[in-house]
């Protein structure tokens, strides 16, 4: 019998290329995030340049804060007001500790002011400290408070036809009263006043307030210093942190190319 079958085909396999199709809005999706990677560069930026104003800002204040100590170092110096101490390093006045005591009780108890140990040095005598400059006015108070005087009526004193304060001399002693506190309506305490709060003493007082401010304001200087320097570090470190985190995202990302795939039907 004849075979029914025909010719033998061969057939040769297609190939077919897989051709790979972006989403629309995947495409936008990297878009929007190389749009938001490069404006976070250019914060990154910005945020150094003002970290750099602001080591800029703090190298001038130290500028300034050394000139002032250089200046105020050089008038402490043309003063030469020396504190005094006992060869165990402790404060003296007139030769005794417990006078010091009395000064340095009137500075911290009544006046309140918190004495630095560290501005105090035994090694280094010379008033150029703001602890240093408080006590030596304390030193000048202190006498003041506790000065006598002499005042003397060439004849007696009247007021209103009467007799206030006959003429003589009388001893004054100064039983802790500030300038203010005399009572200029008594003969004797308003002739005591003058003789007791000189205008040297006044001027005195005011002039180591003055050097006591200044170098108080001069650490403080020191410490806008160190801040300005603290905050300028955290600003640079913080955006050179967005640059280095954005700078591989900023560049737009090729399509990976594909090769076809071939499949059999």
């Amino acid at each position: 019998m004849k075979s029914n079958k025909g010719p033998r085909v061969t057939c040769s396999p297609v190939l077919r290329s897989a051709t790979l199709h972006l989403e629309p809005n995947t495409r936008k999706s990297n878009e929007r995030n190389w749009i938001m990677n490069g404006r976070l560069q250019k914060l990154g930026i910005g945020l150094v340049v003002i970290g750099i104003a602001f080591f800029a800002g703090g190298g001038y204040t130290y500028m300034k804060t050394q000139e002032g100590a250089n200046a105020l170092q050089s008038f402490s110096t043309a003063q030469n007001v020396k504190l005094s101490y006992n060869e165990q390093g402790q404060l003296t006045d007139h030769g005794t500790t417990e006078g010091a005591a009395a000064i340095m009780s009137l500075l911290t108890n009544d006046w309140g002011y918190k004495v630095s140990a560290s501005e105090m040095n035994p090694n280094d005598p010379l008033v150029n400290t703001a602890s240093e400059y408080m006590y030596q006015m304390a030193t000048i108070t202190e006498h003041t408070l506790n000065a006598a005087t002499t005042v003397t009526f060439p004849a007696d004193v009247v007021v209103n036809g009467q007799v206030v304060q006959a003429a003589g001399t009388y001893d004054f002693q100064n039983t802790g009263k500030y300038y203010s506190g005399f009572n200029r309506t008594n003969p004797i305490e308003g002739a005591a006043r003058d003789k007791i709060w000189t205008g040297t003493a006044l001027a005195l007082i005011g002039q180591l307030g003055v050097g006591s401010v200044t170098a108080s304001a001069l650490q403080m200087g020191l410490g806008l210093t160190a801040l300005f320097a603290l905050i300028g570090a955290t600003i640079v470190l913080t955006g050179l942190g967005l640059v280095w985190a954005t700078r591989g995202a900023t560049e737009k990302v090729k399509a990976p190319a594909f090769r076809p795939v071939a499949y059999q039907i």
